[in-house]
């Protein structure tokens, strides 16, 4: 029954279902009578998951939840159905087969983000065992593996690193814009991206304790513990169902005429409301996505209207997440700031460090001269240096230009 209900309520039989109401609103207007009216098939086709959907809350919910819209609703239907009003059957069924719908929809962007995250888990790792590489799965890693993590490559566990330099993007799990530089004794996440360098961890945590599970988990839990809101139409049917069946009881008492007592059934179903509240959730979610803001369901868009302090995730949210040049500030006497901003973008026009793209982004932009940088060499964590001309270029940290030899006063340092 509850796979029938699940494949009956899905998009492409609710649009059978309404072409023939359509079919049998046409006939109605022309005044051609069928042996079978069309409207049965939309009766049948939304009507099952209605009246599934009212019975299972009836048997499984507790208190006054049993009942709900769908109660209401399968009463108004089935009473139409008994005085010969097909079409107003059909046309309850479908309005609530179209509501669910749209609130189905809304529950799938919901879920976009958490498939999202799952994703990231990764699949493989690079185990080293007496110097020689072994391509495993991710959960054959067992803490204490020595891992060999190449540039490019999604690191497969927690860990601290044993040898090399390099350049991590840890975004998906800081929220950080920039690669961050790592070095010997420094930890690394889960799921996060090695941009640059080779390096060789050691696992510390892995499978189900490393970072990544761990935000995977609390983003799961928070999910399936949010209560979401009761729609208004079940809200409003806990006390309507019973005010209405007996006012149709008056009714049908007082005037003897069954029509009314049904009309009246039928009048007070809440199929405004039902097709209403997702239809405007959906239309908000998809007039702010125009706008760049992206809602992840309608649960959350409904709680927005309680909400008097909001905290921003910074990058991504309020920012670009692209790092830009805002300054050019020369030290060197005689050399002026575009002189100094095109030797740079000579100097970084191989790189692939996003803060190199930025520098030659603004060279361009300010259509300045960058010449063919020759022997370019990028060290991960550090900087890059190449020969421009008649002069080699270091572009990097101050800590690596200082190991090279290159003085800075205070001020400098404490540029902003």
């Amino acid at each position: 029954m509850k796979k029938a209900s699940a494949f009956l309520s899905a998009l492409p039989c609710t649009i059978v279902g309404s072409l023939f109401l359509v079919a049998s609103l046409v006939l109605m207007i022309a005044g051609v009578r069928l042996p079978i009216d069309p409207a049965w098939v939309c009766v049948l086709i939304c009507g099952y998951p209605l009246v599934y959907l009212a019975i299972w809350r009836i048997i499984f919910n507790k208190g006054i939840s049993k009942i709900s819209s769908a109660l209401m609703i399968t009463i108004a239907m089935l009473a139409a159905i008994f005085i010969g009003e097909l079409f107003a059957a059909g046309e309850v069924a479908l309005i609530m087969a179209v509501g669910a719908i749209l609130e189905d929809k809304t529950v799938e962007r919901a879920q976009r983000g958490m498939k999202a995250l799952i994703n990231l888990a990764p699949r493989q790792g690079r185990r080293l065992n007496n110097g020689t590489e072994q391509v495993i799965q991710a959960e054959q890693i067992v803490q204490g593996d020595v891992l060999r993590v190449r540039p490019g490559e999604v690191i497969p566990a927690d860990g601290e690193i044993l040898d090399g330099d390099t350049s991590i993007d840890q975004s998906v799990v800081t929220g950080e814009s920039l690669p961050v530089n790592k070095t010997v004794g420094d930890q690394v996440f889960c799921g996060t991206l090695n941009r640059f360098g080779s390096v060789d961890i050691r696992a510390t945590m892995v499978d189900e304790d490393s970072s990544l599970q761990k935000l995977i988990r609390m983003v799961q839990e928070a999910e399936n513990n949010q209560a979401p809101l009761q729609r208004i139409a079940d809200r409003w049917a806990a006390w309507l169902v019973p005010l209405v069946t007996l006012l149709a009881l008056a009714v049908f008492l007082i005037s003897q005429d069954i029509i009314r007592a049904v009309t009246i059934m039928v009048v007070f179903c809440p199929c405004a409301l039902v097709l209403a509240t997702p239809t405007s959730v959906m239309a908000a979610i998809g007039q702010a996505t125009k706008h760049g803001v992206i809602i992840k369901s309608g649960d959350a868009l409904e709680r927005m209207g309680k909400v008097d302090t909001i905290a921003f995730d910074k990058t991504g949210t309020l920012t670009e997440g692209s790092p830009a040049v805002s300054d050019i500030i020369g030290l060197a006497p005689g050399t002026s700031n575009e002189t100094l901003l095109s030797l740079a973008a000579s100097a970084e026009s191989r790189s692939e460090h996003p803060l190199g793209k930025a520098v030659t982004a603004q060279a361009a932009q300010l259509g300045l001269k960058v010449q063919d940088a020759q022997g370019f060499q990028a060290l991960p964590g550090k900087g890059v240096r190449a020969q421009v001309g008649d002069q080699e270029l270091f572009c990097g940290n101050v800590s690596w230009l200082m190991a090279l030899g290159v003085a800075f006063d205070g001020s400098a340092i404490d540029l902003p």
